[in-house]
C-alpha cells in the first residue's frame, strides 16, 4: 500500500491512540512488524504546543520508518497551522482526526463530532491539504450514530479534496467502543473511492485481519486496542497475510525482554515521575494473560521509583514458566 509517495512495508498499521502511541510504543510496534505507526492525537491549539505533554507527543527523534502525525481540532485555520508546525518538526504524513468519540474532544466540535457538519469537514480538509506539501490522510468513523451513517459521503468528499488515504473505524460516534464493529460501511466506502482505504475496529488476530480485508476489500488494516500489551500482533498478522501460516507466540523470555525494555524507555522518554506512572498501564496490559499477574499488577501500581519497577518486573518474570 502507498500513501502518496510513501510505500508501506506491509498493510498492518498502528492506530493513533491518545496516551498510548507515544514514541517508545511506536518504535516498539515498528520493530515488531507494523508497516506504519501514527502518533498520538495532537491538538491544533497553538497555546499548548510548548507544554511538556505536547513536546513529548511531538517527539520524532530517531523514529524508524515513516513519521505520521495526527492532528485534531475544529477550526480550519488552526488545523492548517498545526499541520505546518508538525511538518516543520519532522512529520512526513499528516492525519486528520475525525474519529475520536471522547466527550472532551467532541464538546469542542472536534473528532467524530465533525461528521455532523460536512461543510466544516470540507473547510478543514481544504485548509490542511493546501497548507502542507506532504500527504494528508483522514481517520473517521462510519457516521454520527447508526441512523446517520454518512461515511460514504465523507469518504467521497475527502477524495475530491485531495486526501491520500482513509482509515475507517467500523463504529459511529454514538457507538463509542460498544458492541461489535461493522464492516459493511467500510466495504461501501472502498467501493466508492479510488484512494487506499484502511479498515479499523475489533481486529485482534491474524484470522480476523484476513477476514476483514477479504470482506471489505480494504488495502490495509489498522490495529488499535488489540496492540495494547500485544505489540507482537503486528508481526503475527503480517506473516499470516503474507504466507497463510501462523507464527508461534512470543516466548516468555522475549516477553520479559520487551516489557523491561519498553518500561525502561518510558522512564527515559518521560523522566522518572511521569515514566513510572505511564508504565503502570502498559504493564497491566502486558500481564493480563499471565496467571499470577492479577496480584502482581495491584502491587506494581504502588511502586513509585523507576529502578524498583524494573526490579519488580525482573523478579516477577523469574517466577513465570
Amino acid at each position: 500500500m502507498r500513501i502518496g509517495t510513501y510505500q508501506l512495508d506491509n498493510p498492518v498499521i498502528l492506530a493513533p491512540m491518545a496516551g498510548v502511541t507515544d514514541l517508545p510504543f511506536r518504535r516498539l510496534c515498528r520493530e515488531l512488524g507494523a508497516g506504519l505507526t501514527v502518533s498520538e492525537m495532537l491538538s491544533s491549539n497553538p497555546q499548548v504546543w510548548d507544554t511538556k505533554k505536547s513536546r513529548d507527543r511531538m517527539a520524532h527523534a530517531d523514529e524508524p520508518g515513516i513519521r505520521a502525525v495526527q492532528i485534531a481540532g475544529a477550526e480550519p485555520e488552526l488545523m492548517a497551522a498545526a499541520a505546518r508546525h508538525n511538518v516543520e518538526n519532522g512529520a512526513q504524513i499528516i492525519d486528520i482526526n475525525m474519529g475520536c468519540p471522547a466527550k472532551k474532544v467532541n464538546k469542542k466540535l472536534a473528532g467524530s463530532a465533525l461528521l455532523q457538519y460536512p461543510d466544516l469537514v470540507e473547510d478543514i480538509i481544504k485548509a490542511v491539504v493546501n497548507a502542507v506539501n506532504v500527504p494528508v490522510t483522514l481517520k473517521f468513523r462510519t457516521g454520527w450514530n447508526p441512523e446517520n451513517r454518512n461515511g460514504v459521503d465523507i469518504a467521497m468528499l475527502a477524495e475530491q479534496l485531495g486526501i491520500q488515504s482513509l482509515a475507517v473505524h467500523g463504529r459511529t460516534r454514538a457507538c463509542m467502543y460498544k458492541g461489535d464493529a461493522e464492516y459493511d460501511t467500510i466495504r461501501a466506502i472502498k467501493a466508492a473511492v479510488r484512494i487506499p482505504v484502511v479498515a479499523n475496529g475489533d481486529i485482534t488476530s491474524p484470522e480476523k485481519a484476513k477476514q476483514v480485508l477479504d470482506y471489505t476489500g480494504a488495502d490495509a488494516i489498522m490495529i488499535g486496542r488489540g496492540a495494547q500489551g500485544n505489540p507482537w500482533l503486528f508481526r503475527e498478522i503480517a506473516h499470516y497475510l503474507a504466507t497463510g501460516e501462523q507464527l508461534a507466540p512470543p516466548s516468555i523470555d522475549e516477553v520479559r525482554e520487551v516489557v523491561l525494555r519498553h518500561v525502561a524507555n518510558l522512564h527515559t522518554h518521560y523522566g522518572e515521575f511521569s515514566g513510572v506512572r505511564i508504565a503502570r498501564k502498559h504493564v497491566g496490559w502486558y500481564l493480563q494473560q499471565q496467571q499470577p499477574a492479577s496480584v502482581f499488577r495491584r502491587e506494581f501500581v504502588g511502586i513509585e521509583h523507576a529502578d524498583e519497577q524494573l526490579e519488580a518486573l525482573t523478579n516477577f518474570f523469574a517466577t513465570v514458566n
